[in-house]
C-alpha cells in the first residue's frame, strides 16, 4: 500500500485553502471600481473615500476586540509597524483616495487596464525591499507589460495623460507597496490582523477627515452610492483583505499574484454587464498583454 510523508498533506491542505481564500480575495477586489462608481453618483471622492476607510476601520476594531485574550492583543507588535503603516498609507488612503478621484474623469474598464499591472508593480517593489534577483526574462516581461500600460494610456489620451491616468498610476505605487508589505506580513502574523491594525493604525485620520469631507462635499443619498459604499468598506476594504492577506499567508506572495490576474478581466466584465460601459478594441488587447507578462515573470521567478 502506497503511503505519503505525514508532512506532505497539511502542506496540499494549506495550498488548497490559501489559493480559496486568495482567489475570493481577488473576486471581492475586481467589483472595487463599479461600487466605488456607485458610490460616486452621492458622495464626492474625499467623502467616499473617507467612509470607507473609517466604517472598516470600525469593522476591524470590533474584530480585534472579539478575538483579544489580552489588551495587548489590540495593539500590533512594535517590530511590524513600518511595515503596517505601509500597508495603512498604501491600501487604506493611497489607493482608495486616488481611484476615486480617477473615475472621476476615466470608466472603470479603463482604470482596470492600468490597474493590471498591479502584479508586475507589486514583484518590482518587493524585488527591491527583499534584495531578490530576477531573471533578465522576468524583467523583460516585466518592462513590456508596464510599457504596454503606457502605450494604452498615450492612445486612450491622445498623447497626453489627464490627471485620471496620473492618479491611476499613483493608485497604482500604493497598492503595490501595500500588498507587498501586507503579503510579507501574512508570513508573519494573521492575515486578517495585518489588515484590522492597518485600518486601526488610519482611523485617527479617517475619522476626522471623514467629518471633513461630509461637511464639504454636497451628498446625494442614494440606493445605489449607499450600496456602493457599504461594499467598499466591507468588503474592498476589509473582508477582501482578510482573506487575500490569509490566502498569501499561506501560499506567498508571488502564488497569490498569478490569482489576480484575473482581476482585470472581471472587472471589465463587471463594467460592460452592470455599467454598460462600451470598450475600445485597445482594452482588451492590452489587458491580454499584460496578463501574458505576468506570467511569463511567474514562470520565470
Amino acid at each position: 500500500m502506497r503511503t505519503e510523508n505525514s508532512a506532505i498533506v497539511p502542506d496540499r491542505t494549506a495550498a488548497r485553502s490559501g489559493t480559496l481564500l486568495a482567489a475570493l480575495g481577488v473576486l471581492a477586489f475586481s467589483f472595487t471600481f463599479p461600487a466605488t462608481l456607485w458610490s460616486l453618483e452621492g458622495f464626492g471622492p474625499w467623502t467616499s473615500t473617507a467612509l470607507r476607510c473609517a466604517l472598516a476601520g470600525v469593522a476591524a476594531a470590533v474584530l480585534l476586540y472579539a478575538e483579544r485574550r489580552r489588551p495587548s492583543d489590540l495593539v500590533p507588535p512594535r517590530r511590524h509597524l513600518p511595515a503596517l503603516i505601509v500597508v495603512a498609507t498604501g491600501c487604506v488612503i493611497a489607493f482608495p483616495l486616488f481611484t476615486a478621484l480617477a473615475l472621476q474623469t476615466t470608466s472603470a474598464g479603463n482604470a482596470a487596464v492600468v490597474i493590471g499591472a498591479l502584479p508586475l508593480a507589486t514583484a518590482s517593489y518587493a524585488s527591491v525591499r527583499t534584495g531578490a534577483r530576477h531573471s533578465p526574462l522576468f524583467w523583460a516581461a516585466a518592462v513590456t507589460g508596464a510599457l504596454a500600460v503606457v502605450v494604452f494610456t498615450l492612445l486612450r489620451t491622445g498623447g497626453a495623460p489627464g490627471p485620471g491616468d496620473l492618479y491611476l498610476f499613483l493608485a497604482l505605487a500604493g497598492a503595490a507597496a501595500g500588498y507587498a508589505e501586507g503579503g510579507r506580513l501574512a508570513g508573519l502574523l494573521p492575515g486578517r490582523k495585518v489588515i484590522s491594525w492597518a485600518l486601526l493604525i488610519a482611523l485617527p485620520l479617517t475619522v476626522p477627515l471623514s467629518a471633513l469631507a461630509l461637511a464639504l462635499e454636497p451628498a446625494h443619498v442614494t440606493a445605489t452610492a449607499v450600496a456602493g459604499l457599504a461594499y467598499l468598506a466591507l468588503i474592498s476594504q476589509f473582508g477582501g483583505f482578510v482573506v487575500w492577506y490569509g490566502g498569501m499567508g499561506l501560499i506567498g506572495v508571488v502564488r497569490a499574484s498569478q490569482l489576480q490576474l484575473a482581476q482585470p478581466l472581471l472587472t471589465l466584465v463587471w463594467a460592460v454587464l452592470l455599467l454598460g460601459e462600451h470598450l475600445t478594441p485597445a482594452a482588451p488587447l492590452t489587458a491580454a498583454v499584460v496578463l501574458t507578462c505576468v506570467v511569463v515573470t511567474q514562470r520565470a521567478r
